[in-house]
């Protein structure tokens, strides 16, 4: 037997005080919070330590390459809700073009579409998903390209949203109504 709808509930609004004001902090002001985090917080001591975990402070990789890692992690996990997220917050805020968009879904990591540093964050993430390592030839691109804390940013990006989507793709969350469609 499969279920077609979600398989956890998420917890109801009003929310707890605490709960509201975690909320508060991680959404934009106006927006619900996603399903993602109201399901997970059906278990507090799991929804706490995803958030610790989570990387959604500055780090050192800008914005657009974080998003490029993001997208592509969450296209290769088949993550239609988080990809689809991530591109209607994002995909605008840090310039990708629609060729951009389609190709973290569908392109590879020769696509003419991204700059040479962008080709070693598809690479990095393919490698990394596909393998669960890095090539000894890529390690030194990237290592050529990036700062040592930006490859360990790229890295903990890759795994982190790797379980973000085995989350979603687990719960079978629903698009949120504003995400875009994978393409």
């Amino acid at each position: 037997m499969t279920t077609t709808g979600p398989r956890v509930e998420p917890v109801p609004p009003p929310f707890p005080p605490e709960l509201q004001a975690v909320f508060d902090r991680i959404m934009p002001p106006g927006i619900p919070p996603l399903a993602l985090f109201t399901t997970l917080a059906r278990v507090p001591r799991i929804y706490d330590r995803f958030r610790a975990g989570s990387l959604l402070d500055r780090g050192p990789v800008s914005l657009r390459h974080r998003e490029i890692v993001i997208d592509r992690t969450c296209a290769r996990c088949g993550c239609a809700y988080e990809w689809g997220v991530h591109v209607a917050f994002f995909a605008q805020r840090v310039a990708l073009t629609p060729e951009q968009v389609r190709a973290t879904a569908r392109g590879d990591g020769t696509d003419a579409s991204w700059s040479a540093e962008e080709r070693l964050l598809i690479r990095l993430v393919d490698d990394l998903h596909d393998t669960s390592s890095i090539t000894d030839d890529l390690w030194k691109e990237l290592a050529a390209a990036f700062s040592l804390e930006q490859v360990f940013e790229a890295i903990a990006l890759v795994g982190f949203y790797h379980t973000v989507s085995f989350f979603a793709n687990g719960f079978k969350l629903p698009p949120e109504s504003f995400a875009a469609p994978l393409p």
